[in-house]
């Protein structure tokens, strides 16, 4: 069950609302899409914030960017599969390759200048989940397509649905 916020963006911008087993078709018929993890709005006070967000940032890519929200029972899952650390999340995919993430709710000039390096990258696998309390060394080897640059990082104090 989507927060009554949601539920009002979902139907004004007639967003789709995706079960797992649906995203692969939904995300090779679009360029670029994003996937909205709502997570527990009652719990997550930043999920409705992330959700009046997404229309802004749909308008702001100048129809480059198609969003769809994932369906409550399939976010557990697909969180396994792309790897982010916590809820909300969007999830940027070409053609239904992964290109990255971004959790939790940002400043406006973070989300657009985060979205246009995730959008000009070449797809790859998604980054390995980090441990809390890792150090430099284990982060140094990671991919670079995780988008929790260092300055938003909060070293396991995720909240997580």
């Amino acid at each position: 069950m989507f927060s009554s916020l949601l539920s009002s963006i979902i139907e004004r911008h007639a967003y789709p609302v995706l079960a797992e087993a649906d995203i692969a078709a939904f995300a090779a018929q679009h360029g670029h899409c994003v996937l909205f993890f709502a997570g527990d709005a009652d719990r997550l006070m930043e999920s409705n914030d992330v959700a009046v967000i997404l229309p802004e940032l749909v308008k702001a890519s100048g129809g480059g960017l198609t969003a769809a929200v994932v369906a409550r029972e399939s976010e557990r899952a697909l969180q396994r599969k792309y790897r982010f650390s916590a809820f909300p999340a969007l999830v940027f995919l070409r053609r239904g390759a992964y290109l990255g993430a971004i959790s939790r709710v940002r400043d406006w000039v973070d989300y657009v200048q985060e979205i246009s390096e995730i959008l000009a990258r070449e797809p790859s696998e998604p980054p390995p989940f980090k441990l809390p309390g890792s150090n430099g060394a284990a982060r140094a080897g990671r991919s670079g397509h995780d988008h929790h640059d260092e300055d938003h990082h909060d070293h396991g104090n995720h909240q997580q649905d």
